[in-house]
This record gives structure tokens, C-alpha cells and sequence, in this order.
């Protein structure tokens, strides 16, 4: 699998893995880059000191390239760029913010620039701030999200038309059948979150992981667009959320219910009850906990097959 994206990053395969706050520590980032695709390390829930150490025990644990997805929002983002700097990070994505702000800083360092994107406006803006690729994101996938709702089946076409650096797709992307379809519409590559949450590798409480796979259909919702969009899978914490919307919530109340910490205390402390749960729909059909090099490697597996079932298609 050669082509624009694994030769930017030096990688086997055009797999990404997503950096997910409080899921994607060094463990599991070192675990996909050893398999032969890109770790990224999710700094937006790290403290300065916490996100060093990590990186220092990532480039312990792999000699291959691995990323950190820097959130532009976040309020010790010059501390983050500075370690990065400082620890020789090859790679970074940035996310939740304007690109333009820092990317040139970046790159002047010699560091690769990935933006993730929700719609063309900001595919344009990226590619204007010289990132090197773009994480096209669909409305499917987990966490913080775009408010157009975007499927990832038309996202990633209609950027691909309009802009010429690599692609990523991401949301939506659970197995290599899925894979080649992104990739047929004009990515380069994938980015997949809510698989490898679900990995012993990643960082993410056992409640949250046993909780993802007894997931069902329709379990996600994309809500908070008053806020900032998100999809969560539904628990008592959402189903509150719900009940102040039907309330009629002002945004500032519905910020006050959501506080502060949510995220940290679902995701990585477990509490399913109170806390935030954010994963994409994929989650609807994941069973079983897997080590993360096995998903690359089925990804890879089924991506193959299914290519070489498309070629016997005659229409």
C-alpha cells in the first residue's frame, strides 16, 4: 500500500489511528505504529509534564513514526507546541481550531501538519495555513463533530473535487470493507477512533470499553451543537441532556450541566452513569476486545479481499 500518505509519514500502511482524549496514551499509539501504521498520542486531555513523559515513552516503546493531535482550543497549547518541539515529534495533527495560527510554526520546525476538518470551508482554509494533509471527518464518527452533519460518504468526494493534499478519511471506518470504500471516493487513507478504543492498548476505563461493546444500533447521537457538537453514547448523563433540551436550555445552562471533567469521568474513570461517552457509530457493531495490532492487521486482511472481490464484479 504505497501511495501519497505512507510515504508522508513513512508508514506501512494508510492506517491512522485517532487521537482520542483520555483513550490514546503511548501504549496504544507505540502498539499501531509497530503494526505498521500511525499511533497518534491524544494530548488535549494531558497536562504539559503528563504529555512529555508520554512521548518519551512512546519513542521508548517504537522506533517507527508516530503523531500527537494537538487541539488548537487547548489553554496550555503553547507548553504543548514547545514539547513537541523540544522531544522532536515528527508529526502533528491539530484539531478544534484555526490552522493558520500555528501551523507555519510547526512546519519551520521541520514537523509534518495534519488538519481534521468537518466541511470544505475548512478544507480550503487548511490547505491555505500549508498543512500537508487533512483528516476529513463525517458525522459518524465519535467525539467532537461537525454541526452540518456531514456523512462521511459524501464529505470526503466533495473535498477530494476541490483540493489537491492528501485526504484521510474518518467516521464511520470499522473493518477494510469500509476502508476500500474511502478510499475509492478519494482518500488516501483512513483514520479509525472508536476500533481501537476498544483494544487493551488503549487508556479508556474497562466500564467504558464493556459498555461500547453491548452498545446496539442507534446508541450514538450527535448532540451539544449549541456548545460544541459531539456524539456520545447514550446514558443517564445523555438522557439528562435530553430532558434540558425539552426544558428549553439556554446554551449557558446546558454548559453548566455539562461542567466540567465529563469526558474524563466516563471515559477514563468509568463512570457510566454521570459521565460523558464518546465514541462513533461504529460502536454498534463492535463485540470484542481486541490488541490493536490484530485490528491492523484484519484491516489490512479484509481491505485486500474485499479489493480483489470488487475486480470479479462485472456490471
Amino acid at each position: 500500500m504505497n501511495n501519497k500518505i505512507t510515504q508522508l509519514f513513512a508508514i506501512k500502511y494508510p492506517i491512522i489511528q485517532a487521537g482520542m482524549i483520555w483513550c490514546s496514551g503511548w501504549q496504544l499509539a507505540s502498539a499501531v505504529s509497530n503494526a505498521g501504521g500511525l499511533g497518534i498520542i491524544g494530548s488535549g486531555s494531558m497536562y504539559p509534564d503528563v504529555l512529555r513523559e508520554h512521548i518519551q515513552k512512546c519513542k521508548e516503546a517504537t522506533d517507527k513514526p508516530f503523531a500527537v493531535n494537538l487541539p488548537l482550543l487547548y489553554p496550555q497549547i503553547d507548553d504543548h507546541i514547545k514539547i513537541i518541539i523540544e522531544q522532536g515529534v515528527k508529526i502533528v495533527f491539530t484539531s478544534a481550531g484555526n490552522p493558520k495560527k500555528w501551523t507555519s510554526h510547526l512546519k519551520e520546525h521541520g514537523i509534518t501538519v495534519v488538519h481534521v476538518v468537518s466541511n470544505l470551508k475548512f478544507a480550503l482554509k487548511s490547505v491555505e495555513a500549508g498543512v500537508d494533509a487533512i483528516v476529513a471527518e463525517g458525522f459518524e464518527a465519535g467525539g467532537h463533530n461537525g454541526r452540518e452533519e456531514t456523512t462521511t460518504m459524501c464529505l470526503i468526494p466533495f473535498i477530494k473535487k476541490n483540493i489537491s493534499i492528501p485526504i484521510i478519511a474518518a467516521g464511520g471506518i470499522s473493518c477494510g470493507k469500509s476502508m476500500l470504500a474511502a478510499m475509492s471516493l478519494g482518500a488516501d487513507a483512513v483514520q479509525i477512533g472508536s476500533k481501537f478504543i476498544a483494544t487493551p492498548e488503549s487508556s479508556a476505563h474497562q466500564n467504558f470499553k464493556d459498555y461500547i461493546l453491548n452498545s446496539k444500533e442507534g446508541d450514538t447521537q450527535l448532540t451539544l451543537k449549541e456548545v460544541t457538537p459531539v456524539r456520545l453514547l447514550k446514558n443517564e448523563f445523555f438522557d439528562k441532556l435530553m430532558q434540558a433540551y425539552d426544558s428549553g436550555y439556554s446554551t449557558e445552562e446546558l454548559k453548566e450541566l455539562l461542567g466540567r471533567g465529563r469526558a474524563k469521568k466516563g471515559m477514563f474513570m468509568g463512570d457510566l452513569v454521570d459521565g460523558e461517552l464518546e465514541v462513533g457509530q461504529v460502536s454498534a457493531a463492535m463485540d470484542e476486545i481486541k490488541p490493536a495490532a490484530q485490528i491492523v492487521n484484519e484491516l489490512v486482511e479484509e481491505f485486500n479481499h474485499a479489493k480483489n472481490q470488487l475486480v470479479k464484479i462485472h456490471l
